[in-house]
This record gives structure tokens, sequence and C-alpha cells, in this order.
């Protein structure tokens, strides 16, 4: 029998524009815990495309999510979630019972240069180790780069 039977965890990063913060978490989880975690992201009010000064800081660090689209939060994203982890969307995210909610307090990349996003960024990514962690320990071993 396989030694790793478990269903893959699922997580749901939410903002208000999905052009910004979740956009940087879902990129790093999807990069640091390759197939063990099923990552979504999506926005209360999507913009038309990421951030461009968050495309080049998540570019630095060798992940590119210049072609990635703002998504449309629904209820049906954050049914199929395990966590969602809420940045700075406030109530417009829908809450289901057995669901687990955190909130990461966050300054909002829009308006800010390269230079501004760079702290946000590693501050993301320094939580996306600690979700790794928890949720999925063995993915945390498989990082590349």
């Amino acid at each position: 029998m396989p030694e790793n039977t478990a269903p893959r965890p699922s997580v749901l990063f939410v903002c208000v524009h999905n052009a910004g913060r979740s956009q940087m978490a879902a990129a790093f989880l999807s990069h640091l815990a390759a197939d063990r975690v099923e990552v979504r992201s999506a926005g209360s009010a999507p913009a038309d495309t990421v951030n461009p000064a968050v495309a080049e800081a998540m570019r630095e660090v060798g992940i590119d999510i210049s072609a990635n689209a703002p998504e449309l939060l629904t209820s049906e994203a954050v049914q199929a979630s395990d966590v969602v982890i809420t940045m700075g969307c406030g109530d417009t995210c829908p809450v289901f019972p057995g669901k687990r909610y955190l909130d990461w307090q966050l300054p909002d990349p829009a308006g800010r240069n390269v230079d501004a996003v760079r702290p946000i960024r590693d501050e993301i990514e320094t939580r996306v180790h600690a979700l790794i962690e928890e949720i999925a320990p063995a993915a945390q071993r498989s990082r590349r780069g």
C-alpha cells in the first residue's frame, strides 16, 4: 500500500484584486510544495492583470507569474478548499463550516514599486514555508531551487 494515501490538502488564497498578495502566496505554495498541495487564488474584486511590480519581484526569485490572470472569488472555490487564507478582503469572503480560515495581515502592494514589494514577497514566502510545514511537512523537503 502506498505510504501517503491521505488526500492532498487544498489552500485558497484570497485578496481583493487577486493581483498581488494572493498571487505571490499561491505561486510560492505551488513552487515549494509542488504537487503535494492543491493551490487556488482569487479576489473579491479581481483586477484585469497581475500587478507588474509583483510579477517583477517574483521573477527575481525565479517564479514567473506574469501570465497569471486574476480570478473572481466564488463560493465553490471556498467550499473546495481545506484552508482559506485571506489577505485584506474583509468580510467579502464566504464562510463555510468545517473550513479553516487564516487572515494574513500584509501590506497591499497596489501602487507600490518593486523595492516596496520585495519585503511583502519575502514575508509571504516565510509564511508559506510555515504553512507547508504544518499541512504537508514532506513537501518542505522537496523544495526546488
